[in-house]
């Protein structure tokens, strides 16, 4: 091909994109000659050209990747060229984006193509989908969130996944919550995650991977230096606690991680502060829906006398009762001055376990958030915690409670507030991102996508 023959469309025609760099690659050298010599080279040939310096194709590179490629025109041409059926969900989402400013090229976006999303017409995304996805955004590196929850992957369709892990460098965040992704998904994901620098967030939730896939992610968070935020709860893991805390003795990365149902009992609860004790990056530990009982709390109150990092600790639907919440009292009004965020939601806690948390809190003043609903309020827990919010030591925003009168006592009645309300789903109406709702979002910066 003649050197002046180079049709500037190539650059409009994102689908070419790939040609294009590889063009710019092969004749770098050669432009730069022309630019500096160009009375003595009268009639190039492509033929002739020497190898290009790494540093000459990283700014081709970057002159090609300035001009953002249209999602939704990519996403047609590679359905017609894999022969697969448009997804209609995946094309209106990619065509919103695609109406985004220019901002996006310096800020990133999320594509939320959530199977669960109530605004909108879905049509829930397939493994072969999520082929021609990967596709696209292999030349997207303005996506920088990629948001898959409840939709009908497999494994099948995470080798795709895996496999765009390994080559993208702009990922940072994966929510791949409630698919129907298995031990061998698992493999393929926690293996991509061994080579990957970029990916921060991952959620894995609800996907039954089992004791195996659990044990894929521990063995990869020894490995993984980059990921700062885990999500395995409900994974069907019941026996990988104690290789997770084992990682968590020598990782330094994660800063939030979540352990929900893992049915975790003593040894469990016991291995993980062992390795707390020696861990200086996490901040929000999550073992809500587990088999933690009042004794099991007796090693997380001896950890809080201690720890300076954690700033949210998630032990609501366990069975923790008074003297465990007493244990905990003990530890926030005497030691602990670093977290601020405690939910004991549901835990068989009565108004002697109730009242030492108030007074923990009168002490503490650094801890600011409790969410207690679904415990055993007698009038003195009601009480109680009436004082804290009507001083103003407790504010409405930061607990999931409000005091009420009714002939005299006081009672209390449950607000629509907690650590992590639209976790799982998004509201129909009103502010996603509702503070109050999603209090970890205002606690710290560890989880920052919803």
């Amino acid at each position: 091909m003649p050197f002046d023959s180079i049709d500037e469309s190539c650059i409009q025609n994102q689908h070419k994109i790939k040609f294009l760099m590889h063009w710019f690659y092969r004749n770098a050298a050669l432009i730069f000659q022309l630019t500096q010599k160009d009375d003595e080279i009268k009639h190039p040939t492509l033929t002739a050209v020497p190898p290009v310096s790494v540093h000459l194709y990283d700014s081709a590179q970057k002159h090609v990747m300035s001009v953002p490629p249209d999602l939704h025109q990519q996403y047609l041409q590679t359905c017609q060229n894999l022969s697969q059926p448009e997804n209609h969900f995946v094309a209106h989402v990619l065509q919103e984006a695609d109406k985004g400013d220019n901002s996006r090229q310096t800020k990133g976006i999320t594509l939320k193509i959530a199977g669960n999303n109530r605004l909108v017409p879905v049509q829930r995304v397939t493994d072969e989908d999520v082929q021609v996805l990967a596709s696209v955004l292999c030349s997207a590196v303005f996506v920088t969130g990629l948001d898959l929850r409840y939709n009908n992957l497999t494994d099948v369709g995470v080798r795709h996944i895996a496999t765009f892990l390994q080559e993208n460098s702009t990922l940072r965040y994966l929510n791949l919550m409630f698919n129907d992704i298995g031990t061998s998904g698992a493999e393929l994901i926690a293996n991509a995650l061994h080579s990957n620098e970029t990916l921060l967030h991952l959620r894995m939730t609800g996907n039954k991977i089992g004791n195996k896939g659990g044990m894929y992610f521990a063995s990869m968070l020894q490995v993984n230096c980059t990921l700062e935020k885990l999500d395995l709860g409900d994974c069907d893991v019941e026996e990988t606690t104690v290789r997770i805390a084992l990682m968590l003795k020598n990782n330094s990365s994660l800063v939030e991680l979540h352990l929900c149902k893992h049915e975790i009992k003593s040894l469990g609860v016991e291995r993980l502060c062992e390795a707390l004790y020696e861990n200086c990056s996490l901040r929000y530990l999550d073992l809500s829906c587990n088999k933690i009982t009042r004794d099991d709390v007796k090693f997380l109150g001896e950890l809080l006398k201690q720890n300076q990092t954690l700033e949210i600790l998630d032990l609501n639907s366990n069975r923790i009762e008074d003297d465990g919440a007493i244990y905990l009292s003990e530890a926030l009004a005497l030691y602990n001055r670093t977290l601020k965020a405690l939910s004991v939601v549901s835990n068989k806690i009565s108004g002697k376990g109730l009242v030492a948390l108030s007074q923990a809190m009168k002490i503490n003043v650094e801890l600011s958030y409790i969410y207690i609903w679904g415990n055993n309020f007698d009038e003195a827990a009601c009480m109680a915690f009436s004082e804290l919010i009507q001083a103003d030591r407790l504010k409405p925003n930061c607990t999931d409670v409000e005091p009420y009168e009714v002939d005299g006592h006081v009672h209390l009645a449950e607000l629509s507030h907690g650590l992590k309300k639209h976790y799982y789903w998004t509201p129909s109406y009103g502010e996603v991102k509702n503070a109050a709702a999603n209090a970890s979002l205002a606690i710290t910066a560890v989880s920052e996508y919803f």
